[in-house]
């Protein structure tokens, strides 16, 4: 294993076949973001996601990928606007909502 830093501040380099996975969960991701069923959240998710996949740290890939896991349309309608966000959102829903909103 190697490492950079010390203490706090150290982090461990990926090997390659950790780089080659991390990268095929971001491959499956940006699929599924961009094939969603309905052409609206197809443009709204994939567009998000496309944007921002490559910047995302693996607690981001997971937020995502429990994201992904909603139905389409309650998608839709929190993305547009068309109802309320829930009280208890998830954080990454807040981020797409806002990027979507600019």
């Amino acid at each position: 294993m190697v490492t950079h830093g010390c203490g706090v501040y150290e982090s461990r380099l990926m090997t390659d076949s950790e780089s080659a996975a991390l990268e095929t969960r971001r491959r499956r991701l940006l699929f599924r973001a961009t094939h969603r069923g309905t052409f609206e959240n197809d443009l709204m998710l994939g567009g998000f996601v496309r944007t921002h996949l490559a910047d995302f740290l693996p607690e981001e890939l997971d937020a995502l990928e429990a994201l992904l896991e909603l139905p389409d349309t309650e998608l839709a309608d929190w993305l547009t606007g068309r109802l309320p966000l829930p009280a208890d959102a998830p954080p990454m829903l807040l981020r797409i909502r806002e990027s979507i909103a600019r």
